[in-house]
């Protein structure tokens, strides 16, 4: 069973790329309870450890930040102008609604030009990022009162149940921030071979900074990235552009455009699922990357890491679908592999 409440918590709360700070507090109040040390570095992650046996050191990373968008400029009539904080698809910002957090958090809506008026050029032309603004139905005066240049901008959508499925903005990457959670709380009184470097991340959608960062002060025997990944299962989708499907369980990321995974950690993964009857498909996503690479090259003496990737539809909007089967999966798949680590044979063959 999913713990509903906690993940729609989670996926509510804000963290823009370098602006973590609510997710952030939720995260250190909710895992210092379950861990043996825990701190925030410089940049902003929350490095939670649990000891163990040896000092061999694995870093298990889910990153806090949702895409989001900054202010960049605020007109005569009080409309926001904005520059976006990781990847988005223009057509998904229309009719939206956003929290600006300023002195306070507004409400506001992504307006944009209306159909009616457009020249027919216009209305054939897919929209541009540049095409939108923020209006928060104030004049001028009254924005800047609590509005300033530089502030972050987040998406606003209620979390709900689909059939098998939950439905939110910031699955991505909210839901490996859930697993991670469950997964330390599942192993609180257990023994574990290996210490575990659970990291909360910061600006994976900007650079997976905060995971190189963090790998750098680790130096991780080994590394396992949580995070979402494109499932393309939907009407009009070829078999080979799917990636991964809903339901078909979690993911074993092979590879992205930033990291080949470790074959090792790959098929300890795969050993571990068909061991213990968990689905799983194998993940090649051409584009885009993960906190995975971070983990691999930036300790001083690289890491043997790969990554559980949750299959996601509508991938970087606010109607983000996730399965509950695989997530569970996941979730299972996690705790299995941090707790036979010891037992696996790692050397090269």
């Amino acid at each position: 069973m999913i713990n509903i409440p906690l993940l729609k918590k989670i996926c509510k709360l804000s963290g823009a790329p370098g602006f973590e700070q609510p997710i952030r507090e939720f995260v250190l109040k909710e895992v210092g309870p379950l861990v043996d040390e825990i701190k925030v570095d410089n940049m902003g992650n929350v490095i939670a450890v649990k000891k163990g046996k040896t000092d061999k050191k694995v870093m298990v990373a889910a990153h806090l930040d949702e895409i989001s968008f900054i202010v960049t400029h605020i007109d005569d009539d009080g409309y926001l102008r904005i520059h976006t904080l990781g990847g988005f698809d223009p057509k998904t910002l229309t009719a939206q609604r956003v929290l600006v957090h300023g002195k306070k958090d507004l409400i506001g809506v992504m307006g944009s030009k209306p159909v009616h008026i457009m020249k027919p050029d216009e209305r054939n032309k897919p929209p541009l990022i540049q095409d939108y603004f923020v209006d928060l139905g104030m004049k001028k005066e009254e924005v800047e009162k609590w509005i300033s240049i530089g502030d972050p901008i987040t998406r606003e959508r209620e979390l709900i149940e689909m059939g098998d499925c939950i439905n939110s903005k910031s699955i991505d990457n909210r839901i490996s921030v859930f697993i991670l959670i469950e997964v330390l709380r599942a192993m609180k009184e257990q023994e574990v071979p290996y210490d575990i470097y659970g990291v909360f991340t910061v600006q994976e959608e900007v650079g997976l900074r905060g995971a190189i960062s963090a790998a750098h002060q680790i130096d991780p025997d080994f590394g396992i990235a949580l995070d979402t990944t494109i499932a393309f299962d939907v009407p009009g989708a070829l078999p080979h552009e799917m990636v991964t499907q809903l339901g078909k369980g979690t993911a074993i990321k092979i590879m992205d455009s930033t990291v080949i995974s470790d074959y090792r950690m790959v098929n300890y993964l795969k050993e571990l699922a068909n061991k213990n009857n968990i689905k799983w498909q194998a993940e090649i996503l051409t584009g885009g990357g993960t906190d995975t690479m971070g983990i691999q090259r930036y300790g001083k003496h690289g890491s043997i890491a790969g990554a559980i990737s949750i299959p996601t539809r509508h991938i970087h909007s606010v109607i983000e679908m996730a399965n509950k089967e695989d997530i569970n999966g996941s979730v299972e798949l996690l705790k299995l592999s941090l707790l036979n680590l010891d037992k696996y044979d790692w050397s090269f063959k």
